[in-house]
């Protein structure tokens, strides 16, 4: 498994955010994020904490030149896709998402939003992306797969979904 720190994310969200707003259409409207997570948002909170402070360094405040939409459906994932649909519907310049299901639920949701999503599992196999050197559309991201004696080991199906869930909200299959 790979893990990303949160500084990647934040690398690569505040990447897309700076391109985007240098090329936006609304002067003087606020930077805006779109997050969703597919578990509760006291277990997103170290992400969304990184986040933040990642995007100070970048010159970008909340309440100043910055707006982050937050959802979390608490648990209950079949919510996804609607709350996808809210946040598609505030017109962010990026959307985030941690976890597989959420990154299915944005992507289905916009065609033309970039998404940045962190800890999917192995997008090629879930069929979130094409291929890792052409996955085409507007996602990005960092994903996770196992071989081998691991995914036997884990109990990890050929999609990439784990048998168990150690975690709430850590496991290839959220």
């Amino acid at each position: 498994m790979v893990l990303i720190s949160r500084r990647r994310l934040i690398a690569a969200a505040g990447a897309l955010l700076a391109s985007f707003r240098a090329h936006a259409q609304r002067p003087g409207r606020p930077a805006r994020i779109g997050f969703l997570v597919p578990y509760a948002r006291s277990a997103a909170e170290p992400m969304i904490a990184g986040l933040r402070e990642g995007l100070v360094e970048l010159g970008y405040r909340e309440g100043e030149n910055l707006v982050i939409e937050f959802r979390s459906p608490e648990g209950k994932v079949d919510m996804l896709p609607a709350l996808a649909k809210e946040l598609v519907a505030l017109e962010p310049d990026v959307l985030v998402t941690g976890g597989t299901r959420a990154a299915f639920a944005l992507k289905r949701a916009t065609t033309t939003i970039p998404i940045v999503a962190n800890s999917v599992g192995d997008a090629v196999a879930t069929g979130l992306v094409a291929s890792l050197a052409r996955p085409g559309g507007n996602l990005t991201g960092t994903t996770f797969f196992y071989s081998g004696p691991i995914r036997e080991t884990a109990g990890i199906d050929q999609r990439g979904a784990a048998a168990v869930e150690p975690a709430r909200g850590a496991s290839g299959s959220d």
